[in-house]
């Protein structure tokens, strides 16, 4: 079977992709953390420790990496990279850093695609609906049809259109997310959390709050180091609009604060997981005065 894609990045977003496609033989992946070669291995994953390795004669990357070392990625890719080849960036990055990416990546003769994940790839998978943008994004749009990919959609030629959209869109997903802690973690200590849900649940049907906000915080204890990353990039999103992003960079805190517990499990329940929020208030505080002091 040839060999057909090239995955940089092999954490939880490339590995389900590569076990839900069961691409096995057909893909190559490079990952900076050794220990995700094991995970290859038993996907049947060519593993490649090196970088120019592992992008050298590949016709499509997929770029699955941190926000932080998106644009890191596409330069060192852009260096090694094939005249012709399919860059199709996934990272939850500003449409400013896609663009810079695809700057480096057509220099090199490759062809830059901007694609948004717009939803968890757990459960989703291959269902996870993804937009796309650029010049090439028809030809990514066919080659990731054929991988598996069952949603996909490009909503324009320019690069950064697709990135708009999630980045803008999360200004409301993750805003919601830190909002939900702000307020249930006052209304606790003010002994009013059952009616201050109440209250929420009775102007609002699409789903209890009590359910929402125990969901909202198990995603920010697993997810916020994670979330403030890709939020930090909303914020530059909003600055490059100039419409301000007060409440975004509130977020990066909030996010980042909460994820800063190192809580990989959370305990089961709203309760529980605002005590273990609660036990660590001071050093989460403190780092939410350290952003706010900076930005």
């Amino acid at each position: 079977m040839t060999t057909d894609i090239l995955l940089i990045g092999f954490g939880e977003a490339g590995s389900t992709f590569a076990a839900a496609g069961a691409w096995g033989a057909r893909a190559l992946a490079h990952d900076r953390d050794p220990a995700r070669a094991s995970v290859m291995a038993q996907m049947d994953v060519a593993c490649r420790d090196r970088l120019d390795d592992a992008v050298r004669g590949a016709p499509m990357i997929l770029s699955l990496v941190t926000a932080d070392q998106a644009l890191a990625v596409a330069r060192d890719a852009a260096a090694l990279i094939a005249p012709g080849t399919l860059f199709c960036d996934m990272n939850s990055v500003a449409p400013q850093t896609k663009q810079a990416a695809a700057a480096l990546v057509e220099a090199a003769g490759g062809h830059y695609v901007d694609v948004a994940v717009m939803a968890p790839v757990d459960p989703a998978r291959l269902n996870v609906p993804l937009l796309l943008s650029g010049a090439r994004a028809g030809d990514a749009e066919a080659r990731l049809r054929a991988l598996g990919f069952a949603k996909t959609r490009v909503v324009g030629a320019d690069v950064g259109r697709a990135s708009s959209i999630k980045m803008i869109r999360s200004v409301m997903v993750k805003g919601i997310e830190a909002l939900t802690a702000e307020c249930v973690l006052a209304a606790a200590q003010a002994d009013v959390l059952d009616e201050v849900l109440a209250s929420l649940d009775a102007s609002e049907k699409a789903k209890p709050w009590p359910v929402r906000a125990d969901y909202n915080l198990d995603r920010m204890l697993v997810h916020g180091t994670r979330r403030a990353a890709e939020m930090e990039e909303v914020v530059k999103t909003l600055d490059g609009l100039g419409t301000g992003a007060a409440m975004t960079r509130g977020t990066v805190a909030r996010q980042a604060a909460i994820g800063a517990l190192g809580v990989k499990a959370p305990p089961e329940g709203l309760g529980a997981k605002i005590g273990v929020i609660s036990s660590d208030g001071v050093s989460a505080k403190a780092e939410v005065t350290e952003f706010l002091g900076r930005a």
